[in-house]
């Protein structure tokens, strides 16, 4: 078990309550707060901890200087150019995620818990490992901003690095259900009645006023794709739409409500999709917190499918 510091301990205990939890979760486990990771990596006794071995990391991107100046104690690195390549930013090779996954120390039954600067770089990392296979992802509700807003200690410096393992004890990847890629959803849309393509864009990109990326050219989206909602238009990072203001998951029935406006449902097999994957897997991730059966993401998205130009291509208003 790993613990802060004694004076650390001092500092955070009166600030803990690690019984809360978001109980309008089916998977109310998986969507930690800050005074519970708190708990868990001071040793005090949580509600819902890991009955095996545990690894905090942060997902970053671009290098980790922002990680070296401040971040959670305990906390190893983990970069998204370590999960995805150019020039699509699709996922990496199954045998390159496996690697990583193996020499962060993480099997399929590792409890890894995440957080981001940016809420969708943990999303990206969290829906990788659940394909991968690993059991029991979680993720700080709220981020490295929701930590330091509650008061808790920073730390500075080089990230821990666990010991690797051998092998993963699973077959790898468990969930190729939760990846689609080009061929899968093109014939997706010969099923509409059965499958729905959620595009997790802004209002802008949907109809094709903006690609929304300065590397992606093409305007427009997937024809017979529904409006999964974003954030706001000027903002890629932005998921406004799907956080309270500071940051937080809000409640899943305005989730599923703005949702069911667009013809999106629990039950139907629903794919996600974005620019180039970050959007999408924090939907994913909501999705399946809400235990939505039949979830994908195209990896692909708007980046791979705009490319190729055999794929058809819709701009202007549409209708739910």
């Amino acid at each position: 078990m790993r613990h802060f510091p004694q004076q650390m301990n001092v500092t955070i205990k009166d600030k803990i309550d690690p019984s809360v939890f978001r109980r309008d979760l089916v998977r109310w486990q998986q969507l930690v707060t800050p005074a519970w990771m708190a708990g868990l990596i001071s040793g005090q006794p949580v509600e819902a901890a890991p009955s095996a071995g545990w690894r905090l990391f942060e997902i970053g991107f671009d290098g980790s200087a922002p990680f070296l100046l401040g971040h959670i104690p305990g906390a190893g690195y983990i970069d998204t150019n370590q999960l995805e390549q150019e020039p699509l930013w699709n996922k990496v090779s199954d045998q390159a995620l496996l690697q990583l996954l193996l020499d962060k120390g993480i099997r399929h039954h590792t409890t890894v818990v995440l957080y981001g600067r940016n809420s969708l770089a943990a999303a990206r990392a969290a829906h990788l490992m659940l394909y991968a296979g690993v059991t029991d992802i979680r993720i700080l509700d709220g981020g490295f901003t929701a930590w330091e807003s509650a008061g808790f200690p920073v730390a500075r410096g080089l990230a821990l690095d666990h010991p690797a393992v051998s092998d993963f004890g699973a077959d790898f990847p468990a969930h190729p259900e939760y990846l689609t890629d080009m061929l899968q959803a093109r014939k997706l849309l010969q099923q509409p009645d059965r499958v729905v393509l959620v595009s997790i864009r802004t209002w802008s990109e949907f109809i094709g006023k903006t690609s929304g990326y300065s590397y992606i050219e093409a305007r427009g989206d997937i024809p017979g794709a529904r409006w999964g909602r974003a954030g706001n238009d000027d903002d890629i990072n932005s998921m406004s739409e799907f956080h309270n203001a500071d940051g937080t998951m809000k409640p899943p029935d305005e989730i599923c409500g703005f949702w069911r406006e667009d013809g999106i449902q629990s039950g139907q097999q629903a794919v996600f999709y974005c620019g180039t994957g970050w959007r999408a897997s924090l939907a994913f991730f909501y999705a399946w917190l809400m235990n939505w059966e039949r979830i994908s993401v195209y990896d692909g998205g708007w980046c791979e499918w705009s490319r190729d130009p055999g794929n058809p291509v819709v701009c202007g208003i549409r209708a739910p």
